[in-house]
């Protein structure tokens, strides 16, 4: 697995867009909270663009599989694609699994240092197996689906991300609360 390349910062113009990044297990609530926030940032006017796992999967993405190489593709593409919207002045919200710290942390070091958001949506196992709507979970442990992320592929969860969200405590009105505040903080949004 590699991530080649060097950090490529945004040009001026996108001094004030920003990235939010969703990173956690299948069935954590990512693409929930993700749609919550970009629903409280749009009506705040900020200029964005969510790119959620799933959708990115059935176009950009369609020509990968599930192995852990593709997985490293998969990011490094959403990883540009999120980088050339935000030179664009266009805000981002990234919902997808990314399951390695260093396809996670590639992302980061294409965007200008403070204007990254990680947000891990950290939920138990247990918890997102019986959130399993699209039952992906059942058909991996009878063996039927490869690589599925949590179990037979690894997830490295974040070490020290922005914001991290216990998805079994908050709602995700709460969970967006708690994004707001720290993105305040870090000067992203007004309070």
């Amino acid at each position: 697995m590699d991530y080649a390349g060097r950090p490529l910062y945004p040009l001026d113009r996108g001094a004030d867009a920003f990235v939010v990044w969703f990173t956690g297990i299948s069935g954590a609530g990512k693409s929930t909270i993700a749609a919550a926030l970009e629903e409280a940032l749009r009506a705040r006017t900020v200029p964005l663009h969510n790119l959620d796992g799933d959708q990115i999967r059935r176009g950009l993405n369609r020509d990968l599989g599930y192995d852990d190489d593709a997985r490293v593709e998969s990011i490094r593409r959403i990883s540009e694609v999120t980088r050339i919207l935000v030179s664009a002045g266009t805000s981002v919200i990234v919902a997808a699994i990314s399951p390695f710290r260093e396809g996670r942390d590639f992302a980061r070091s294409l965007i200008t240092p403070g204007r990254f958001v990680e947000v891990h949506v950290d939920t138990p196992l247990e918890v997102a197996e019986l959130r399993d709507t699209k039952g992906l979970y059942r058909m991996a442990r009878e063996g039927r689906l490869a690589h599925f992320t949590g179990i037979d592929s690894p997830y490295e969860e974040p070490l020290s991300p922005e914001v991290r969200i216990d998805s079994t405590r908050l709602s995700p009105e709460q969970a967006v609360k708690e994004i707001e505040r720290v993105m305040a903080e870090m000067g992203l949004i007004t309070g």
